[in-house]
């Protein structure tokens, strides 16, 4: 789960794979997410790039995620990518009215920049997040290849979200591009996620990072050492870290973040413990057997 400040977790939270080997055997779609956050205090929220949810769904949610729980939600694609930040308020303002009833168990939600959206847009970025709702948090990806010059655009970049407190998303997927496997699940994670610098950029007050790891969960060892040192760091500095853990086949995120788990735990154990997971919890009236 959550300690008062980190958030661990995997990029979604219902995974009918998971039934039987993160989820109990009997899980039921209703059953997904409260299994999920007894074990994690956060997700990210990418369906909403491509569609918001209905409202039933939205109720829902609210109805199954326990208090401590935080959804970090992707800001829509017609926001972001077809609009690129222009004339979106009225999708903005769609956005933040959906997922009205879970205001109070929003992270932060991140916008994820077009890769042509370049240093030249840095003023449409400005004027955008100086439109957003004061009460909830963000968090900026950008992949334009400039901003990650190491010189004055990257520091221009950095500059904006510290003026509005935002945070910028630190996409790690070193592990995905060092490993040698050939499956199609790492294949395609290859073709489609961005090959970016590594960066531990800190502009607000939550650190967001989405990691990438190697398919082989042994080889993210040296890495994870890595990046349990950095989370400890802000932690101790009082930040509050988003760290997110992707895996090229979506079966095996839970594991990776327990190894992260791991890993933060001997870093820093005011971290959450690696928690039991749900499948692996005594079935009620076992005992009564014997």
């Amino acid at each position: 789960m959550a300690s008062a400040n980190v958030y661990l977790g995997c990029p979604l939270w219902a995974h009918p794979p998971w039934v039987g080997r993160f989820f109990t055997v009997d899980a039921r779609r209703e059953d997904y997410l409260p299994q999920y956050a007894s074990v994690f205090g956060t997700a990210e929220g990418n369906a909403t790039f491509y569609g918001l949810p209905t409202p039933e769904t939205v109720k829902r949610w609210a109805g199954e995620a326990p208090p401590h729980f935080r959804f970090c939600f992707k800001f829509p694609r017609e926001i972001s990518h077809e609009r690129q930040l222009r004339d979106a308020g009225e999708a903005t303002a769609r956005f933040f009215e959906r997922l009205a009833p879970l205001a109070d168990r929003m992270g932060p939600c991140f916008l994820q920049l077009h890769q042509a959206f370049g240093p030249e847009r840095l003023r449409d970025l400005a004027a955008y997040l100086a439109t957003l709702p004061k009460e909830h948090a963000y968090a900026v990806e950008v992949r334009h290849p400039a901003f990650f010059d190491g010189g004055d655009r990257e520091a221009a970049l950095d500059r904006v979200l510290r003026e509005h407190g935002v945070d910028r998303v630190l996409f790690d997927t070193r592990g995905l591009f060092a490993s040698a496997a050939q499956d199609e699940a790492t294949l395609d994670a290859k073709r489609r996620k961005p090959r970016v610098p590594y960066r531990e950029t800190v502009t607000g007050r939550r650190p967001f990072v989405r990691f990438v790891g190697d398919p082989d969960l042994e080889r993210n060892a040296e890495v994870f050492a890595q990046w349990a040192r950095v989370v400890a760091g802000w932690m101790a500095a009082g930040l509050t870290p988003y760290f997110f853990l992707h895996h090229p086949d979506d079966l095996h995120a839970p594991a990776l973040v327990r190894r992260f788990q791991q890993a933060l735990f001997a870093a820093n154990p005011a971290a959450p413990a690696p928690a039991v997971w749900p499948c692996e919890r005594p079935i009620p009236g076992q005992l009564s057997l014997f």
